[in-house]
């Protein structure tokens, strides 16, 4: 079988009666406008209101549904998350800002302290090196006063020492004459001198002066003074300076070659018992 014997029959006259519909419609159309203009009145209208001798109720109007509220938007919870996440960085962000200014009005206020206690600090050091200045100031001229009383005290010492050694010089010297018979400063016609002999002093130095050991640099002639004790026999019992010479070195040789003589000549079977002789390194 071919498609052609599937095919349903065509319906005979379907155009010419949709035509024929078409044309009815209109011509009632026309009708009825015809009608209603051929009514129209344009007099005044009037109105009467008809009242019941009953009073009656009017229903109650009927009330339109009311209309459904919008729904309201669902809130994008994604917004609001970003949002929150956005406010919490802010006011993380604030209180680092907050944290770090207080951090760093913390450390200014620690490095000023800083420098007002090295400040006070210097100024106490510069004060108190200034008390010690002063203190060591005063204590160099308290010593310079001591040392100055000190050096006229001694000085006076000395001075009185070479006095008294003078004295007794003199005094021995009066005490050897007077041994020998004779006065101070006398002039008498006594049978023998009471004093040394010069020829006897000249041996007695004869023998010490070999002895003594001093670097002579000839710079000066130092004179020592000195005393010494005999026994009869001669013999040298004692030694001491009476009048320095100025050169301790001087002094000390004349008195260790005094010590070495031990015994001195006697002057005519006769020995002073103190005897004052003076030496000099040039004589």
């Amino acid at each position: 079988m071919t498609s052609a014997t599937l095919r349903p029959p065509e319906v005979a006259g379907m155009g010419r009666g949709l035509s024929l519909a078409l044309v009815a419609h209109g011509l009632l159309i026309l009708a009825l406008s015809y009608g209603l203009n051929w009514h129209s009145d344009s007099s005044p209208a009037f109105e009467a209101e008809l009242w019941s001798s009953v009073p009656q109720v009017a229903a109650p109007r009927e009330e339109a549904p009311p209309e459904p509220e919008p729904e309201a938007p669902k809130p994008d919870t994604r917004a609001q998350q970003r949002a929150a996440e956005e406010a919490a960085a802010e006011q993380q962000r604030e209180a680092e800002i907050a944290i770090a200014k207080e951090k760093k009005r913390k450390q200014e206020k620690a490095r000023e302290e800083a420098a007002q206690l090295e400040r006070e600090k210097a100024a106490k050091e510069a004060k108190d090196k200034a008390a010690k200045d002063k203190a060591a100031k005063e204590e160099q001229e308290r010593a310079k006063k001591d040392k100055a009383a000190k050096d006229a005290k001694e000085a006076k010492e000395a001075k009185d020492a070479d006095a008294k050694r003078e004295a007794q010089r003199q005094e021995f010297l009066r005490r050897i004459q007077g041994m020998a018979g004779g006065q101070p400063n006398s002039t008498g016609t006594a049978a023998q001198n009471a004093a040394p002999s010069a020829g006897w002093v000249g041996r007695v130095k004869g023998k010490i002066r070999p002895l003594i050991i001093y670097a002579d640099d000839g710079a000066a002639n130092p004179t020592a003074e000195i005393q010494v004790t005999l026994g009869p026999d001669g013999r040298i019992l004692g030694s001491k300076v009476l009048k320095a010479s100025g050169d301790a070195e001087w002094d000390r040789a004349v008195l260790r070659a005094i010590d070495k003589a031990e015994v001195l000549p006697r002057d005519d079977g006769r020995v002073p018992p103190v005897i004052i002789l003076t030496f000099r390194p040039r004589e």
